[in-house]
């Protein structure tokens, strides 16, 4: 899975549920409510003022070294 800005939550969740230590991390704890599952990546960063670009960067290398 290549994950962009536009990627939903949920899916990213959905594909690999580990992810979730990158959204705790800067602050979004809600993830199991539908709002955030159903909400992109820069959506969310924007609410939680934090920088999608480098959200986007980590889980793509966590995702890569799972291969």
């Amino acid at each position: 899975m290549e994950v962009t800005k536009d990627t939903i939550i949920g899916d990213v969740l959905d594909f690999d549920i580990d992810t979730a230590q990158f959204f705790f991390e800067i602050g979004m704890h809600c993830l199991g409510c539908p709002h955030s599952r159903g909400e992109s990546i820069e959506a969310a960063c924007e609410v939680h003022g934090t920088d999608a670009d480098e959200l986007v960067e980590k889980i793509n290398a966590y995702l890569e070294s799972k291969k």
